[in-house]
């Protein structure tokens, strides 16, 4: 393949901080390039230096004559006045981009549609538009232009689960051709195995090649630390860990990255499991008893808009849940739900007399008070010792995990970074021992690094968990199950997870088939007999009626013997509750929960294979 562009020696320092240090490297055509890093670690001044935005201090940057280069910034730099049409097609004849695939792709990813009536249309000016719809055009605009090397910084802010994935589905499909090249800075793990075919570390002015997206690039550097004969103590690291979740996870992950499968189980042999769910369900359950939250008929409304409607929802202690939706569906308000903080319209919302809640919302200005303190006082202000994962953890070294050492934690809350508040935020939290945590978009502005961390951190929080986020690698690595709200007022469980709300998204029209009813105890969404009445009619089906009538019948049985777990387990909840000091019991309920948990996979399946029988 051509080289397109290559950078030989470069060195760069701003300031006193030698940002490249003699980096060589280059961007060839067909390569599909992931950048990751800490925050501030030099990524972006990497791709500005790419291209050619930011001269070297040393060395030579070469590029190929008469290529093109695009840049999608984190800067907003589009004319308030010019239209959507203007931005996105600029001088573009409507014969040709109606005509090409490509263009009407964009259209209908990032603008809702040919006549883009996700942003307002084609002649809506954009004055006035979000931050993340000037986003979407800036990147729409990007990709119509279709540059021979196309570089994108953070690409997935602002998008949804949705889009994400059909971002990662065009740049695949469009962006491997022999003559272009893509070079993307990103965060989200996810997209990156989805895209990347090679994978480059910036870190202390250097940068580091892998082959492969983000699961490759964790074997590829677990892999130097074992040939380096590193101590038995650095097994239990957090990439190691990371590893083991990898290898454990979805078939479908362990399948596009193509890496040495015996050298990945030769270096997880002796790592445990990534949490013990039986033992943090136990603790949960002492800690909670078995009443955590329940929302009973709740609804919420907004002006003339109803964002939840009848909704019964029964929180179990314990509970992991992941949580997805369209933008403006009522994530957030969900949340706040549960939390109390906003009224009912209609029903009623109960809590166990034990909860403690601890409610990471997208708001950082609850840190302004705090901004002439350190960042250590700022923790301490809170709890200076907090338990977690069954051990004693003081505040500082809970800081020092999340990305806070030594000197860092002396620095005034002010002149943090937006990621730093961000962990500044959940540390906070956390440090407050809180036995219902609910996270709103926790990922917002951290690095990769640091959401590792994160998640070992949340492995050994004991209590129940609800999360929204875009982040679909951080929901599959937290959560045990996904619920989703698709702007209708209701919550449907997602028994196959992510990928389960992607293909609903793509047949959501006026008719469209009923989602199992959520197991209630297990932390689920439960819809209301009124919800499950107003499901509409089935779509037309490739299947005889014979067929779909039987289907009907299946998910029906299924849903009722799902109901029943769910009954079954409270009851087992309860009495863990009753029990919690004696050891014997607890094990024999927790065996019993084991098996409901197998029994309940194997019914969603089947749920699913029927409603397949029904898709057109």
């Amino acid at each position: 393949m051509a080289v397109l562009i290559s950078v030989e020696r470069a060195a760069l320092a701003l300031g006193t901080a030698q940002v490249l240090d003699g980096v060589s490297l280059g961007v060839s055509g067909g390569d599909l390039i992931g950048i990751v890093g800490r925050n501030g670690g030099g990524k972006t001044t990497l791709l500005r230096v790419i291209a050619g935005e930011l001269a070297v201090d040393s060395g030579r940057v070469a590029r190929l004559g008469g290529g093109t280069v695009g840049v999608l910034t984190q800067d907003d730099t589009l004319d308030p006045s010019a239209t959507v049409r203007e931005v996105v097609l600029g001088d573009l004849e409507e014969y040709v981009w109606a005509g090409d695939s490509r263009i009407r792709d964009v259209l209908t990813g990032l603008l809702g549609g040919l006549d883009a009536p996700a942003l307002g249309g084609l002649e809506s000016t954009v004055a006035g538009k979000s931050g993340g719809e000037r986003r979407r055009l800036a990147l729409a605009k990007l990709l119509v232009e279709d540059p021979d090397v196309l570089l994108l910084d953070e690409p997935t802010n602002h998008l949804d689960v949705e889009g994400v994935a059909w971002l990662a589905d065009h740049l695949v499909n469009y962006r491997s051709r022999p003559d272009n090249a893509l070079v993307a800075i990103t965060h989200d793990r996810w997209f990156l195995d989805a895209v990347a075919t090679r994978t480059w570390e910036v870190v202390d002015g250097q940068v580091n090649g892998f082959d492969g997206g983000y699961a490759a690039y964790v074997l590829a550097k677990a892999e130097r630390e074992r040939m380096a004969k590193v101590t038995a103590d650095r097994r239990n690291n957090l990439l190691r860990k990371e590893l083991a979740w990898l290898r454990r996870g979805p078939p479908a992950r362990t399948t596009k990255p193509k890496f040495r499968i015996d050298a990945a189980n030769a270096l997880i042999e002796d790592e445990p499991a990534p949490r013990n769910d039986v033992e943090l369900m136990a603790f949960a359950t002492s800690r909670l008893g078995k009443d955590v939250v329940d929302l009973l008929d709740a609804s919420v409304s907004l002006g003339d808009r109803t964002l939840l409607e009848k909704l019964t929802w029964h929180l179990a202690p314990g509970a992991r849940i992941g949580i997805v939706g369209v933008n403006g569906s009522g994530k957030s308000t969900l949340l706040r739900a549960i939390a109390g903080e906003i009224p009912l319209t209609a029903g009623k919302r109960k809590e166990g007399i034990t909860v403690r809640i601890g409610h990471l919302t997208q708001d950082v200005r609850e840190l302004d008070r705090l901004s002439n303190a350190r960042v250590i006082d700022a923790v301490e202000e809170v709890r200076k010792v907090t338990i977690l994962g069954g051990k004693e953890v003081t505040a500082s070294s809970l800081a020092k995990r999340l990305g806070f050492p030594g000197p860092r934690q002396q620095t005034r809350v002010g002149d943090l970074s937006g990621g730093e508040r961000r962990r500044l935020q959940v540390l906070r939290i956390l440090m407050d021992e809180p036995n219902v945590l609910l996270l709103d978009e926790p990922t917002n502005d951290l690095d990769i690094e640091t959401l590792t961390a994160l998640e070992d951190v949340l492995d050994g929080w004991a209590g129940t968990l609800l999360v929204v986020s875009h982040d679909r690698y951080l929901l599959e690595r937290v959560a045990d199950q996904q619920v989703a709200l698709l702007g209708d007022g209701h919550v449907r469980q997602l028994p196959g997870g992510v990928e389960e709300y992607l293909k609903l998204r793509a047949t959501v029209t006026p008719t469209y088939a009923a989602m199992p009813p959520a197991a209630g105890a297990s932390g689920s969404a439960t819809a209301s007999a009124n919800e499950s009445k107003s499901v509409v009619a089935q779509p037309v089906s490739s299947a005889s009626p014979a067929e779909q009538r039987e289907a009907r019948k299946v998910m029906s049985r299924v849903e009722k013997q799902l109901s029943k777990l769910a009954t079954r387990e409270e009851r087992i909840h309860a009495a863990m509750a009753e029990h919690v000091a004696d050891h014997a019991k607890v094990l024999g309920l927790n065996q019993e929960l084991r098996d409901i948990v197998d029994e309940r996979e194997v019914l969603e399946l089947e749920w699913l294979e029927a409603a397949d029988t029904l898709e057109p």
